[in-house]
């Protein structure tokens, strides 16, 4: 019998207890033994769950019991999830998150940790949801050279993208709709600032790049100021604009950011729409592999923290070869970043499109949509190179970067 510990019993620790009810029979057939879950930590209690008895408030009761292989911490936040987990470990009992924000923060020393004790610290689930996609970089494309990863990894700021470009409405008018069907938090600014993704990016970046990327080190630019407007000038485009977190190699360099791009329709990333996820993954030589799917949501969520459970299940007694060493990447500044901007002006086309080529060099016109200003599309350069011209030419209302 394979026991189980679940710390914290929200939205996805009580989905992990129930696929482990539900597949039970599935799981048994994948590991020739029964899985259960013996206890559930939390501070609350649940009065007529079906979990209820498993209820305890006590860390130690779990750290202490020999029959508890592998823990799930579905909490959130820091503390005190790493000195939990960094105990279980420590105590011989396999790991498995959802927990992106500990993962980013110090998923390299908990593997560590798991190594010098023998078991595994597993995080499927801290990026994507339910989309396979740290496997894929950890086992499938270890012959690889990865060059990039670019993807829309927030779902609440994908809704809000896609409702604005089908219904033509304002940011707030939609932020309130998302937070009225429980895509947002009421305090939504971790994923429209873009933070939740910057995690996201952070970790797949380490992976991808075999050292620690410093979420901090990240540049990171949320929706909050695309409008209604923006999105007619993409729509005349033939472009979408989502929110992308990207990592990528530059000769030496490696550049990391989220931001809004504007994208064209031969983007395979074009077509992620509302609350799904896709992942783009460029390699050296199998070039451009896709991962798509739910990132977010109890079940996928849940169904993908219960997969690495099996998976710790199947490494009992040995370590899974992770390539991410502690030691910090430095991420090259921004500025250095070469990218295209569509740029919108306050005055006449003809006023904008003279005070653009004189300040940004050649531009590509754009069909005006709205009165008293005109808009164009820089080649590419610089982002500092972009700033300082921004600066001179005046009479920017707004730019978003091109991909």
């Amino acid at each position: 019998m394979i026991q189980v510990a679940i710390m914290g019993y929200g939205t996805v620790g009580s989905g992990v207890a129930e696929v482990i009810h539900t597949n039970r029979e599935g799981i048994k057939r994948e590991l020739k033994e029964d899985m259960e879950v013996k206890y559930i930590l939390d501070l609350r209690d649940f009065p007529g769950d079906p979990e209820e008895k498993k209820i305890v408030h006590d860390f130690d009761i779990i750290v202490n019991d020999p029959e508890i292989d592998i823990v799930v911490e579905t909490m959130g936040g820091v503390h005190p999830a790493y000195e939990f987990s960094k105990r279980a470990l420590e105590a011989g009992k396999s790991v498995c998150t959802s927990n992106k924000e500990l993962v980013a923060s110090c998923g390299a020393e908990l593997l560590e940790t798991a190594k010098e004790h023998n078991v595994n610290y597993f995080y499927e689930a801290s990026v994507g949801g339910g989309i396979p996609i740290i496997r894929p970089l950890n086992y499938a494309l270890t012959a690889e050279i990865i060059e990039e990863i670019t993807g829309i990894l927030n779902g609440t700021t994908n809704y809000i993208l896609t409702r604005m470009k089908n219904e033509g409405l304002d940011f707030a008018e939609v932020l309130k709709a998302a937070q009225d069907l429980g895509y947002a938090e009421k305090n939504p600014e971790a994923d429209v600032e873009g933070y939740d993704a910057c995690r996201k990016i952070a970790i797949l970046s380490s992976l991808a790049f075999c050292h620690q990327v410093d979420y901090k080190d990240i540049y990171t630019e949320g929706i909050t100021k695309i409008t209604a407007t923006d999105i007619k000038y993409a729509n005349v485009m033939g472009r979408s604009i989502k929110l992308l977190a990207s990592g990528r190699r530059d000769g030496k360099n490696v550049y990391a950011m989220v931001a809004p791009f504007m994208i064209d329709s031969q983007n395979p990333l074009y077509m992620v729409n509302d609350v799904y996820n896709g992942i783009l993954v460029r390699s050296n030589m199998l070039g451009e592999t896709m991962y798509y799917g739910k990132g977010a949501g109890k079940l996928p969520t849940a169904s993908a923290v219960v997969a690495d459970v099996i998976d710790a299940a199947r490494h009992k007694g040995t370590t899974a070869k992770f390539l991410w060493d502690k030691s910090k990447l430095q991420v090259a500044d921004i500025k250095h970043c070469k990218n295209r901007f569509f740029v919108r002006m306050e005055g006449s086309r003809e006023e904008v499109l003279a005070k653009g080529a004189a300040y940004f060099g050649a531009v590509e016109p754009v069909a005006s949509v709205v009165a008293g200003e005109a808009a164009f599309v820089t080649g590419e350069m610089e982002e500092a190179a972009f700033e300082e011209a921004a600066k001179k030419a005046g009479g920017i209302i707004g730019r978003i970067r091109v991909k």
